[in-house]
């Protein structure tokens, strides 16, 4: 890790999310987008970038498996903030999927399926883009739990960005409704993690919040933001340090 990379890591963790994108604007823009699946979290991200820049760059991962109601939202977020998503798709259709691999992958090996219709289209996607700006928080996983809001992402090789790492989930949905944001009816209905249909429950009474994403398996992540090694950066992705 270079010093002047450490020494931003550093200021950055004293940054509230708007500082940290407007800092991120100037650093990487337009080779930076956000990476949504427009959980509640994402919907605040959005809606915070949009305030500094209106053309802020939003992609998906469309897996062709998103619930109605998330397809939905989607619309609602291009026509309040009058962007278009990018909807980046695996490379294999279902019914290619299917053929190749057999039927419901996701039921014999999620990790799998997870990889082929998350892990690669992202990968495709993010070698366009010096840095990504995700919406995940310390206090959703234990994988997440040492998030910093600036790092090198040594599994995708560029710098993310994580300006809600230490929200909580109160400060999220405090945020939601002061500033009346469209957000997934499923929250509504006791699904507070998001993602395919087929791997994607709403949750009981006392379980975790991420218990009902693929409920059965000791899986709680996708892949995309699992951490790598040490993290190295290349000098020439990082400017000045910002005030």
């Amino acid at each position: 890790m270079t010093k002047r990379f450490a020494i931003t890591q550093s200021l950055a963790e004293t940054w509230d999310p708007e500082q940290l994108l407007r800092w991120a604007f100037s650093e990487f823009y337009p080779e930076m987008a956000i990476a949504s699946g427009f959980g509640a979290e994402g919907i605040v991200l959005i809606d915070i970038a949009a305030r500094i820049r209106p053309d802020v760059r939003v992609f998906t991962l469309d897996t062709d498996f998103l619930f109605p109601e998330t397809n939905e939202l989607i619309g609602r977020i291009e026509e309040r903030y009058r962007i278009k998503v990018e909807r980046v798709r695996p490379a294999l259709t279902p019914e290619e999927q299917e053929r190749r691999h057999g039927p419901a992958l996701w039921k014999r090996a999620p990790d799998q399926c997870c990889n082929l219709r998350k892990v690669e289209p992202l990968r495709g996607k993010l070698s366009e883009l010096r840095a990504w700006v995700t919406a995940i928080r310390r206090d959703q996983t234990a994988s997440r739990a040492q998030a910093r809001k600036v790092e090198w992402d040594t599994k995708f090789g560029l710098v993310k960005i994580n300006p809600l790492a230490d929200w909580s989930t109160k400060q999220v949905w405090d945020y939601v409704y002061e500033n009346n944001l469209p957000y997934n009816p499923l929250h509504d209905r006791n699904y507070p993690s998001i993602g395919c249909t087929h791997c994607t429950r709403p949750i009981h009474a006392g379980e975790d919040a991420r218990a009902g994403r693929w409920s059965g398996f000791e899986k709680t992540e996708c892949g995309l933001h699992e951490r790598g090694g040490p993290q190295i950066l290349p000098v020439s992705q990082l400017g000045p340090v910002g005030d």
